[in-house]
């Protein structure tokens, strides 16, 4: 297939993309001020945007380009993939890296940046509102806002400052959630600082592994910390395949009930269900960055058909051949528009 040339629709379903990446042109000089300014002790931070947000080679400077675009080019490359429809989320690590101030300030206006281009394409865009959670009362705030504005979910990009949302402090954003019907989806951030040091050294800590590490890890956190028993029916969505989450199952709930048992950790304390039960009750599940078969299966067969959803994760990760390749996954056809189109509108009630 010539790289120029469009892939067709798919008269049985639309194919919705659930974890597209955006950014206004200020954040992302926001970024390269606080690297360049050397203030910010995140050797993550300084990794990650020390490379995209400065860097002029062809792909940090593409995807600077592609994340900042809200119009022609981007519905271009969504037209030349065959994707109909994209639900739009702040690029990592969002608004989490500043203080509580800025935070809340710059979550603000970007949600009124990705409001204004969802007006401008209503048929071709959902987004995801961006939170500060910094100030978790604030953070509840700008969710009824974006609840009014018609936001389909939060944006969550894992760590705060190497603080995570299992902390009780953060709560009232799940109780908002919760009430508001807003899913969160837990994106990853590079490991903070206390955990990234090993990674770094060997070039292992963004999204070729520590960015799954550290969420997957988040994700467990929120489920042992006890979120799910008082939020019973909040909604979670994680990227790339569930961050190995799916995988590792069985040992969860085993080694889960073995330390409760014991009594091993203070922290650690019995759940109503097992940690699988969550993972199939109150999460789903996109492809971002994973578009391989088997893996696809295997989640749909673990965590069920209705959990599974398909994401590109552009521009991080533009290959249209993954669209054609899912396209022909060997799954019956029913569960193939669920995959691409039933389970994205179920969650985001689009």
């Amino acid at each position: 297939m010539a790289e120029n040339t469009p892939i067709a629709k798919n008269k049985k379903y639309r194919r919705i993309a659930t974890e597209e990446a955006w950014a206004p042109q200020e954040l992302l000089d926001m970024y390269a001020d606080l690297f360049n300014s050397k203030t910010l002790d995140d050797p993550g931070f300084n990794s990650l945007w020390g490379f995209y947000g400065t860097s002029m080679e062809p792909r940090p400077a593409t995807v600077r380009r592609k994340l900042a675009d809200l119009d022609e080019e981007r519905l271009a490359d969504m037209d030349a993939a065959g994707i109909d429809f994209a639900v739009l989320a702040l690029t990592s690590p969002g608004v989490q890296v500043f203080d509580r101030d800025t935070a809340v300030a710059v979550s603000r206006d970007s949600n009124d940046i990705l409001k204004a281009a969802i007006d401008r394409h209503p048929d071709r865009y959902a987004g995801l509102c961006a939170i500060a959670s910094q100030a978790p009362e604030l953070a509840a705030q700008e969710l009824e806002r974006c609840k009014e504005l018609g936001f389909r979910g939060i944006i969550n990009n894992s760590h705060t400052h190497g603080e995570y949302l299992s902390d009780k402090k953060f709560w009232p954003i799940f109780e908002a959630a919760e009430a508001l019907e807003l899913p969160i989806y837990l994106h990853p951030n590079t490991p903070p600082k206390n955990m990234i040091d090993p990674m770094l050294e060997v070039g292992l800590d963004g999204a070729i592994f520590g960015f799954g590490v550290e969420t997957g890890m988040h994700m467990l956190r929120i489920i042992t910390a006890g979120v799910f028993d008082q939020f019973p029916k909040l909604q979670f969505i994680i990227g790339h395949m569930g961050e190995a989450l799916p995988y590792w199952m069985y040992r969860l709930d085993f080694m889960h009930n073995a330390q409760v048992s014991s009594k091993r950790y203070e922290t650690l304390q019995p759940l109503k269900k097992k940690v699988s039960d969550y993972l199939k009750e109150n999460v789903y599940i996109t492809c971002s960055g994973m578009a391989w078969e088997p893996a696809v299966k295997f989640a749909q067969q673990q965590i069920g058909v209705d959990r599974v959803m398909y994401a590109m994760d552009y521009p991080y990760q533009y290959v249209k051949q993954e669209v054609v390749d899912m396209d022909a996954m060997d799954i019956s056809d029913a569960d193939k528009k669920l995959f691409f189109e039933g389970v994205a509108t179920k969650v985001f009630k689009l």
